[in-house]
């Protein structure tokens, strides 16, 4: 890795915002591990989680957990989060905490991602606001309107279990083309109904659930919002084409109690829309007024498109859009699936320490 020529201080302030308090700027990126047999996280998904609360993580997010509904996972060693599963996640917070670390779930439904007949349960059927997979394929009839009520009451009793249990925050996971996401995106959703329609009537789906959980955790308890333009099929895909249309799809999931939004690309550095260097993170604190989270490619030279080996790099870039005030709070994924020391390494100058990312950590719990 290159010295890193600027002060790493911006990094390592602390973190205030009305509802949490984090010790520094670095947030553990959520990943899906897979090593929960029969959904159940166990004594070493704890010692994972810790080991990265140990390191000076200042936020940790959990991989995608389940949320109560059959199909919501595609995976039979993806955690649930209800369930026997809760108290396997009570542990997992009880290790954080122990190691003075802060941890949140992200809260998941896979949606159309699913392919019929994957674990958990064979029997059930993806679910979808119009049936339709990422690529337009009709595999399922479209989600009646009670069963969205119905999924609106998973996420919020997954909140409320979240909040029992001990977790800091929620996350909740419209990204990338799954369950949220797939009603966001023009593609996926042909509904007519209040589901439907324009960019906002699509927001109307995730606005429910964020009220709902909002309900469930009461006013002074943290919800993130995770949101991606790109999809898992199409990397160029754009919920808004222009800033103009970024803050009407943002203000409804804001005003419905959304307190951090963590806005998901590929690589940190890419500007958002022509004319500005400001990147998806940075429009959104600028449109909402609410903290960001910024993530993509942090410290490596690689995207993760298929998750192949990538070299360490420089972090200057980062450290000024950090200065400068762009976005709050910057999410690292593969660099600490590697190595749990990666903050506590780059706060201590040990820049020469840091690991390359191997896809061996994708077969091991590190």
């Amino acid at each position: 890795m290159s010295n890193t020529n600027v002060s790493v201080k911006p990094l390592f302030e602390t973190f205030h915002s009305d509802k949490i308090q984090l010790k520094n700027r670095t947030v553990m990126a959520p990943m899906t591990r897979g090593f929960s047999p029969g959904g159940i996280p166990g004594e070493d998904v704890a010692a994972y989680y810790r080991r990265r609360a140990e390191g000076d993580v200042g936020l940790i997010i959990t991989e995608g957990v389940g949320i109560n509904h059959p199909s919501s996972v595609s995976g039979d060693s993806i955690p649930l989060f209800h369930g026997d599963a809760l108290d396997g996640w009570a542990k997992v917070v009880k290790e954080v905490h122990e190691a003075g670390g802060k941890i949140a779930p992200q809260l998941w439904h896979v949606g159309m991602t699913r392919k019929p007949g994957e674990l958990p349960n064979k029997e059930a059927a993806p679910i979808g606001p119009s049936g339709l997979t990422l690529d337009g394929a009709q595999v399922s009839e479209p989600l009646t309107v009670e069963e969205i009520e119905g999924l609106v009451q998973s996420y919020a009793q997954a909140a409320a279990d979240a909040k029992r249990i001990g977790f800091d925050a929620i996350e909740l996971h419209g990204a990338h083309g799954y369950l949220i996401d797939q009603f966001f995106y023009e593609h996926t959703n042909k509904r007519t109904d209040r589901y439907g329609g324009d960019l906002v009537g699509r927001t109307q789906f995730a606005v429910e659930v964020i009220e709902a959980c909002r309900k469930a955790v009461g006013p002074d308890f943290p919800i993130i919002f995770r949101f991606s333009q790109w999809k898992m099929n199409d990397y160029q895909a754009k919920l808004a084409a222009t800033s103009e249309e970024l803050n009407q799809f943002l203000q409804p999931l804001s005003d419905a109690g959304v307190d951090i939004f963590h806005c998901s690309t590929r690589r940190f550095w890419e500007p958002e829309f022509e004319g500005s260097e400001m990147n998806l993170a940075g429009w959104t604190k600028k449109l909402t007024g609410k903290p960001a989270i910024s993530v993509g490619s942090v410290g490596l030279d690689g995207t993760f498109t298929s998750f192949q080996a990538a070299n360490t790099t420089s972090l200057d870039g980062l450290i000024e859009k950090l200065d400068q005030d762009e976005f709050d709070l910057i999410a690292i994924g593969r660099s600490l699936l590697q190595d749990p020391e990666w903050v506590k390494k780059v706060e201590e100058g040990r820049v020469n320490d840091l690991l390359p990312f191997d896809k061996d950590a994708l077969t091991k719990l590190y």
